[in-house]
């Protein structure tokens, strides 16, 4: 049975969150604000970017729904709007670890 129109805009959706996590800079940002919620000027700091470049990757997490902001005097605040992303993303990372580990193994038998 196809999918109907309300399953396949879910899948959209779903889609739409993990794309606006989909890019290193995003996830090193996820990662920075797992804990606490952080300026930009913080953010920009510690991944050693330019603030517009990381501006536009924030504006493109807020969209998605991944982040929620708020402003203080000069300054715009960020925070996960969807912590769960950092069990996914731990999950991704052990799947990655058992590749590497699986590869070394495959290496040693050469």
């Amino acid at each position: 049975m196809p999918l109907d129109k309300q399953a396949k805009k879910l899948y959209e959706m779903k889609a739409q969150v993990l794309a606006a996590a989909a890019h290193p800079i995003r996830l090193a940002i996820i990662d920075f604000l797992r804990d606490s919620e952080r300026c930009v000027c913080d953010i920009s700091a510690h991944l050693a970017a330019g603030r517009s470049n990381v501006s536009r990757h924030l504006g493109v997490m807020l969209k998605a729904g991944v982040l929620d902001c708020r402003k203080d005097g000069l300054k715009m605040f960020y925070r996960l709007k969807t912590p769960c992303l950092v069990g996914f993303l731990n999950c991704v990372t052990e799947v990655l670890r058992k590749r590497i580990e699986q590869d070394k193994a495959a290496l040693a038998r050469l």
